[in-house]
């Protein structure tokens, strides 16, 4: 890292899976932060439209908290929770109504449907938003959102905006071979659903005159954003909406230190997630110290994080006794590493 003087440091992590929330590894980056001796500390947790995105977008926006009871994947009622937001934007999140974590353990990749997201943006305009943004990620379905278009091609679209932050890029059809057996789908069933999905092409270029195949991130949440996209829907990256939302580039300004990070660092971490978004932003604008605290990292995730340029990586494996104990202690050893990654950054300087 340049031996520059960090007067201003930004925190700005992805949620941990499965030990910490975006929020709570912010706190923890930021409380070591201002132990190291930083200036001044902002707090920015992210999400990239994925499964904990209401969380973030709460922390940093804020906003009221809505239930809505709607299908789950299953076909058994759930509670899901959504977001209202200043200015009559809502935000939902698939896996709230969808996901495969309301399937209590059980797998069904051929019945898994999307009707409660379909119900939960419907709620949503009801209760006066003018305009939705729909998370995808964690998804139980590969109905190609079928379910959701079902519920909504009664519902008056006319004058509402619908945006899609979705979190990978696959197209439509490749949504089964792609994410299918991640969701318990056998070989033969993925070519099942694979010929559904070519089917649903034609018949949203029917009913519609939307041609869902060739769109970038059709195919997030098992096509669930190509059915809506079908429906007029504006298919965006994730990161860039929450980002919008959270006002992130505001955040960003005159910032001399970028500490970001996620539960695993691999390729695909830069491959439109929080992560790689958020180092390359920071080149953008001249941020001289770059770093990532993650909980673990792959081979391909170190070399794609050296591609990027002088980036400090630091994972928690490295500083637990195995990967139990870092799970255990996963705010604590983030905060230490916050605390390694800004005195290296302050130099001299810090003192």
């Amino acid at each position: 890292m340049a031996n520059l003087p960090v007067s201003v440091a930004l925190v700005c992590p992805d949620k941990f899976r499965g030990t910490l929330t975006a929020p709570e590894a912010a706190a923890a980056m930021a409380a070591g932060c201002r132990t190291a001796g930083c200036g001044e500390v902002r707090v920015q947790p992210l999400a990239d439209g994925g499964d904990g995105t209401l969380e973030v977008i709460h922390a940093t926006a804020g906003g009221s908290w809505r239930t809505e009871t709607v299908t789950g994947p299953g076909g058994d009622p759930v509670e899901a929770r959504w977001l209202m937001l200043p200015g009559s934007t809502a935000v939902v999140e698939m896996a709230r109504a969808s996901g495969q974590a309301l399937m209590g353990g059980r797998r069904d990749p051929l019945g898994a449907t999307t009707r409660g997201t379909g119900e939960l943006i419907a709620a949503a305009l009801r209760s006066g938003a003018r305009s939705v943004v729909v998370g995808m990620g964690g998804s139980a379905t590969t109905d190609g959102g079928f379910g959701a278009v079902e519920v909504l091609s009664g519902v008056p679209l006319a004058g509402r905006e619908i945006t899609v932050a979705c979190d990978v890029r696959t197209p439509f059809v490749d949504a089964a071979e792609v994410f299918g057996p991640q969701k318990g789908a056998s070989p033969a069933q993925v070519r099942l659903l694979t010929r559904r999905l070519e089917g649903l092409v034609g018949e949203y270029r029917r009913r519609f005159g939307v041609d869902v195949s060739g769109l970038s991130g059709s195919g997030a949440a098992g096509g669930l954003a190509g059915g809506l996209a079908a429906l007029g829907a504006e298919l965006d990256s994730g990161f860039d909406v929450v980002a919008g939302l959270t006002g992130f580039d505001d955040a960003l300004d005159g910032v001399d230190l970028v500490v970001t990070g996620e539960g695993r660092l691999d390729a695909t971490s830069f491959d439109g997630k929080v992560v790689g978004e958020v180092l390359a932003r920071a080149e953008l604008e001249g941020v001289p110290h770059r770093a990532i605290v993650a909980g673990a990292a792959t081979a391909d995730g170190l070399e794609a994080a050296a591609a990027t340029g002088d980036v400090a990586v630091l994972t928690l494996t490295d500083r637990a006794w195995d990967h139990d104990d870092a799970f255990r202690r996963a705010a604590v050893l983030v905060e230490e590493a916050a605390v390694e990654v800004a005195r290296a950054a302050l130099g001299s300087h810090g003192g």
